[in-house]
């Protein structure tokens, strides 16, 4: 498996790892922390020894699972375990097979940038998959992998219901999945909630006007603030993007 700047890593395909029984515990227990509780494999309904046994399979440093989400007209988002024995860390991509390079979503890490998605976003990936190019394709499992890259101020109501469906779907206890929901949605431990806007709004985008639908982040950790969201792709392939994502046309 290559992927731009990736090249000598040693990626492995990391799709089977979702059937692990502590998977979801180990990928997603940082992330559901709160200024009142430290999260532990139990909110997932999961044992705390299947949960370290994931989160080896996750951390192995001599193959780096690759977890492939493919959306529309063939772009695929990329969860990649970066996992360098000094610096560990999980990079959130985007990826066309006619781009020269990877679009930049968010870093979880040592070296962390974010957020990488609006709740817009996200959730158009996530119900959109291409069925015909490898990777996940189950709606829940694609929404909770890029979760974390999540960072959105202007979050709809139902936030909330939509994570905890896909909870449950995901073997997360009916009766956990609510609140756990509620913990995922919280304050993020990484980066604050974003205003998300079209590039051509933004004083920033450089007055691009030809690059809509792509939105701009205005949180300055992201990599998506004042930049586009891929760099050296064309007016069309950027529409195309655009139109992937579900903010143009």
């Amino acid at each position: 498996m290559l992927i731009d700047g990736f090249e000598n890593a040693p990626l492995v395909a990391g799709e089977e790892l979702l059937a692990l029984p502590g998977f979801w515990a180990a990928y997603l227990m940082w992330l559901s922390q709160t200024e009142e509780y430290d999260p532990v494999p139990e909110w997932f309904g999961a044992d705390g020894a299947d949960a370290d046994a994931a989160w080896l399979a996750l951390s192995d440093e001599d193959g780096w699972p690759v977890f492939r989400i493919p959306f529309a007209d063939g772009h695929t988002a990329v969860v990649l375990g970066c996992n360098h024995p000094d610096d560990p860390g999980t990079e959130y991509l985007v990826l066309h097979p006619e781009w020269g390079r990877s679009g930049h979503l968010a870093t979880v890490g040592g070296h962390q940038a974010g957020p990488g998605l609006s709740w817009r976003e996200l959730t158009h990936i996530a119900r959109t998959p291409d069925l015909d190019a490898p990777g996940v394709h189950a709606e829940h499992a694609r929404l909770l992998l890029l979760l974390p890259a999540l960072g959105d101020q202007d979050m709809p109501e139902e936030a909330a219901d939509v994570i905890g469906d896909a909870l449950t779907r995901a073997g997360i206890p009916c009766a956990l999945a609510p609140g756990l929901a509620e913990a995922l949605l919280a304050d993020h431990p990484l980066w604050e909630p974003a205003e998300w806007t079209p590039s051509s709004a933004s004083p920033l985008s450089g007055g691009q006007e030809s690059f809509l639908g792509i939105l701009h982040c205005d949180e300055p950790m992201s990599p998506r603030c004042g930049v586009r969201l891929a760099q050296g792709i064309t007016r069309e392939q950027s529409d195309r993007l655009a139109r992937a994502l579900g903010t143009w046309p």
